[in-house]
């Protein structure tokens, strides 16, 4: 299956002056027919060396022309022309900026040297993020977020080929530790985040692409990855709940079963360049529509599938250590 001629179109789209002066107004802004998405989409189709070298210099520049570079907890902590939405990123844009960027070949902690400190910074006490800021203040629970943890614990992970400070390291261990004991499947039991836990029911139904969003594979994919990098092995207890859902692949192939690209609302711009509260319906572009049509296989999701099994099978054949379970064999 062949997406080529989609392909071209994007990267052409992204050298064009449109691209540019997009990226001068916003580095995420507006969704979906935007540089920032269309860049992320070529790098989760394994094609992020095709973005052209001028846009990710104006997407680095963009980045770091954002007014704030933290992430604003107590109210007033920012000034009160800063507007939440284009000025202030979270912690899923960050994290897939840092994947996207280092995966093109970008020194990102030379370049935007503030994201790397970033995510051992808001992990919360059980190990997971959150990207409503509101969701720092509960001091009875902690409402973290799958949504708001998967991309900053991929990122990590692609620091881990780097020496890694003790923090950092913790930061890894701890993040991992909260998959595992959501079993990549359950949503947050908090009363602030209750929400997630009806999202939750989604998860088992495949996604591409993902952008910032979750789903089973995903998840298994960066535990995966973990357990191989780290030797550690994965129990059965843990991954089943996730494998259950991918006992539907047909022979590896994998289909898209959830669209999460669909009754979006964006903002933008009018035109005079000047940006609206009021959202309207996101726009689509070509290559987007080409590779997420529901029900289709996804050559992408099951390559990642292929690939979370061959892990699997190496980490069912590491030894047990003393007094552990039984990893899942299959």
């Amino acid at each position: 299956m062949s997406f080529e001629r989609e392909i071209e179109g994007s990267v052409a789209y992204l050298k064009s002056n449109d691209a540019m002066s997009s990226l001068k107004a916003n580095s995420y802004w507006p969704k979906w027919h935007s540089p920032w998405w269309h860049m992320l989409l070529l790098h989760e189709m394994g094609e992020t060396s095709r973005i052209p070298e001028v846009t990710i210099c104006k997407h680095i520049e963009s980045v770091n022309a954002m007014p704030v570079k933290t992430f604003p907890i107590a109210a007033g902590e920012v000034a009160a022309d800063i507007n939440p939405a284009l000025d202030i990123p979270c912690h899923c844009q960050i994290a897939n900026v840092y994947n996207v960027l280092s995966t093109w070949g970008v020194d990102v902690d030379a370049e935007l040297p503030w994201i790397r400190p970033w995510f051992s910074r808001y992990q919360m006490a059980d190990g997971g993020l959150n990207c409503d800021e509101t969701a720092y203040r509960v001091t009875d629970e902690c409402p973290s977020s799958m949504v708001g943890t998967i991309a900053a614990f991929e990122a990590m992970l692609m620091h881990a080929k780097r020496p890694l400070s003790s923090g950092e390291e913790a930061f890894i261990e701890r993040a991992a530790q909260f998959l595992i004991e959501r079993k990549l499947t359950f949503g947050s039991s908090s009363r602030h985040n209750r929400d997630e836990t009806e999202s939750a029911r989604m998860w088992g139904q495949l996604t591409f692409p993902r952008f910032y969003h979750y789903d089973v594979l995903r998840g298994l994919d960066a535990l995966t990855l973990w357990a191989t990098m780290s030797g550690r092995k994965l129990s059965a207890d843990v991954i089943e709940p996730a494998l259950a859902y991918m006992e539907k692949s047909e022979n590896g192939s994998v289909r898209v079963t959830r669209r999460i690209v669909e009754n979006v609302r964006t903002l933008g711009q009018d035109a005079k360049g000047r940006w609206s509260d009021v959202r309207k319906p996101a726009t689509s572009f070509a290559l987007l529509e080409a590779v997420s049509s529901l029900g289709s296989v996804s050559p992408y999701l099951s390559r990642q599938w292929s690939q979370v099994q061959a892990r699997l099978k190496a980490l069912a054949d590491l030894p047990p250590a003393a007094g552990e379970q039984e990893p899942h064999r299959g």
